[in-house]
């Protein structure tokens, strides 16, 4: 483990890259990072970047909340995808204890923002405020235009503009962020099975698709922001697809050289856009 000083931060790590991202950027802070992580999902290499590392078990929400508040954390970061469709399927890998099962039961729905509101309202209650995902690492919000080479062409720009306010209204029901489109037909959407199951999907459908991945209207900053990282453009690649618009100033950008690299290997144009730019080409 690494040492640290400074006030003590939480991080909440699940899967991929960002955890890792937001460890680095606390530490240039000067932040203490006192880290929770999950068992076989949660990247190894938090232990060179967290003073403390307790691992868990999705569900052992007691342990969780115990070994933040003995390190004195009152400020948590969540960074990392979570297995939420083991919720639905009632996973002896959720190793639920008794606080865990208790908030399930409290759930009114399995909708991705009532179990994180919820899990934010839990922490507030127990004295740990939940901060922005970006709060150490704003430099990942991406802005408009391409990243790579790659442009996308006249084609591939009407299907952006065609799926950018479907996605938007997709974020708005909070079924999902990603849509998957070809000449003006929609062939897959992003529920709970994650961006990259919407992605093999819609590239099942169709070769040289375009994906747009937008932010909820109202997206709460403290959790699930719409992250792309070199895994996502290995995903594009593998099933076929041609193109993939972000929307800039909401979405993390992770591994960006990777990404870019990446992203002109295979020829695939990863752009920046917003409403109003989308407006402005039309």
């Amino acid at each position: 483990m690494s040492g640290g000083s400074g006030e003590a931060l939480g991080l909440i790590a699940g899967e991929g890259v960002f955890p890792l991202d937001v460890a680095r950027c606390a530490r240039r802070a000067g932040r203490r990072l006192v880290c929770v992580a999950l068992h076989q999902r949660t990247d190894a290499r938090i232990e060179k970047l967290a003073s403390e590392v307790t691992w868990i078990r999705p569900g052992e929400v007691s342990v969780a909340v115990e070994a933040l508040r003995a390190a004195g954390v009152q400020e948590a970061v969540m960074a990392g995808k979570v297995p939420k469709l083991a919720l639905l399927r009632e996973d002896p890998e959720l190793g639920l204890d008794r606080q865990g099962e208790a908030l399930i039961a409290e759930l009114s729905d399995r909708m991705d923002d009532t179990i994180l509101s919820q899990a934010a309202d839990f922490l507030a209650g127990v004295g740990i405020r939940l901060l922005p995902q970006w709060s150490f690492s704003p430099e990942l919000l991406a802005g408009e235009g391409a990243l790579g080479r790659v442009r996308a062409s006249a084609a591939q720009q009407r299907d952006i503009a065609f799926a950018f306010p479907i996605a938007r209204q997709l974020g708005s029901l909070d079924i999902g962020q990603t849509v998957v489109v070809k000449d003006g037909a929609v062939l897959a959407v992003e529920a709970i099975e994650g961006t990259d199951a919407a992605l093999r999907r819609g590239g099942a459908m169709a070769t040289g698709a375009v994906a747009v991945k937008v932010a909820k209207p109202g997206q709460d900053p403290r959790f699930d922001v719409p992250a792309i990282g070199r895994e996502t453009v290995e995903v594009l690649a593998e099933a076929g697809l041609s193109a993939l618009a972000f929307e800039a100033g909401a979405t993390l950008v992770l591994e960006h050289e990777e990404l870019v690299a990446c992203a002109d290997a295979h020829g695939i144009a990863v752009v920046g856009v917003t409403a109003e730019s989308l407006e402005r080409s039309t």
